[in-house]
């Protein structure tokens, strides 16, 4: 039987790296293990192109080693985009650790997943993800100064979450601008999905505005709290993708626009912070098209997070964070422009911006 008439699936088991979906010409995936630590792990380097591989780290309870593969690849490589469309040096890398961050983390595997990091001489950089915090990132730091993300105390740009959110609010302020002709958020019906350290400073910036949130996650005490915090509704219903709202906001896990939501959702705007929002991101990216949904690009509006900890390399300060974080605005606005100008959709247009970034770079190298 030739290999093109078996199944991606098949073809997944006979070239179970290579021959994965998410490859995309990967240049490096590095497979960590630790007996004693009971570390596994797997680091994605996309591309170097542009600089070093920088990405978090996410500690996640896979249910299989196929799922944390896929995730470090497509994470790896959704980085490599985000950095080039922000205009860092950088390049795209991604980790993933398997297992409970609640049960089975401990200082001794970060540190030995620490010189994992540090077998690489840099080139890829580690940051927090879900799962981790910036204490944990100190911990990697006694072992290795291919992090970033560490305390303020410790010279670092701390804790991301809430640039992350802000660059997710100046995106999502434009895509306003582009479909209402405003950019004013007050009285619009903004539904956040997802209300973790991100999600959280999301309701802030939009309540601040006068939006009207509804809030929807899988801890209800969580969602009690951020209630009690903002005065926002948290969601009752059966399924979010039904309800009316003008903006849905997803900031969990990826792939929520997917062949069973996006015929139901009734938004005019999705702009949230979840990497990977678009299960596949050809097909779904034109039927929102279609729809007339408008998409901001999720690896671009959620990028302020790598801006927040690309200042550790750049030694640049906070205000110097916020001036680029604050450009998400004015890159999100152009995205959409040139999508609606050539009729594509604005994953295709943010793509192809940062491929433009990464090839001129690339003969620029070989010259």
């Amino acid at each position: 039987m030739t290999s093109d008439v078996l199944s991606s699936k098949e073809l997944s088991k006979i070239n179970p790296v290579f021959g994965q979906l998410s490859f995309d010409n990967h240049e490096q995936i590095v497979f960590c293990n630790d007996k004693d630590t009971g570390l596994k792990a797997i680091i994605g380097i996309h591309n170097t192109v542009l600089g070093p591989a920088l990405g978090g780290t996410r500690m996640w309870n896979y249910n299989n080693e196929w799922e944390a593969l896929n995730d470090a690849l497509r994470l790896s490589r959704g980085m490599t985009f985000k950095s080039a469309i922000t205009g860092l040096n950088l390049g795209g890398g991604k980790a993933v650790i398997i297992g409970d961050a609640k049960t089975q983390k401990t200082p001794e595997l970060m540190r030995r997943f620490g010189e994992f990091v540090h077998s690489l001489s840099g080139k890829y950089i580690t940051a927090e993800d879900v799962g981790m915090t910036t204490a944990d990132m100190d911990i990697v730091r006694e072992v290795t100064p291919y992090v970033t993300g560490i305390s303020e105390s410790k010279g670092g740009a701390g804790n991301p979450s809430p640039i992350t959110a802000y660059g997710v609010f100046m995106g999502m302020k434009a895509a306003a601008n582009f479909r209402y002709g405003s950019d004013i958020l007050e009285d619009k019906n903004v539904f956040v999905q997802g209300i973790g350290h991100v999600g959280e400073s999301l309701v802030e910036h939009l309540t601040n505005e006068g939006a009207k949130v509804t809030i929807a996650d899988i801890n209800q005490e969580r969602l009690e709290e951020v209630r009690a915090k903002y005065d926002v509704t948290i969601y009752g219903g059966q399924d979010i993708y039904s309800e009316p709202m003008d903006i849905y906001a997803p900031c969990a896990l990826g792939a929520t626009i997917n062949d069973d939501t996006i015929h139901k959702l009734r938004a005019d705007i999705i702009a949230g912070a979840a990497n990977n929002q678009l299960a596949d991101e050809v097909k779904h990216g034109k039927m929102l098209q279609e729809k007339n949904i408008l998409y901001a690009p999720d690896f671009l509006i959620n990028a302020g997070g790598i801006i927040n900890v690309y200042a550790e390399l750049e030694n640049y300060d906070r205000q110097e964070i916020i001036r680029k974080t604050e450009n998400i605005y004015n890159t999100t606005l152009e995205i959409l422009d040139r999508a609606k100008a050539n009729n594509i959709t604005t994953n295709v247009a943010a793509m192809s911006i940062a491929k433009e970034r990464i090839e001129t770079r690339k003969r620029e190298q070989q010259k």
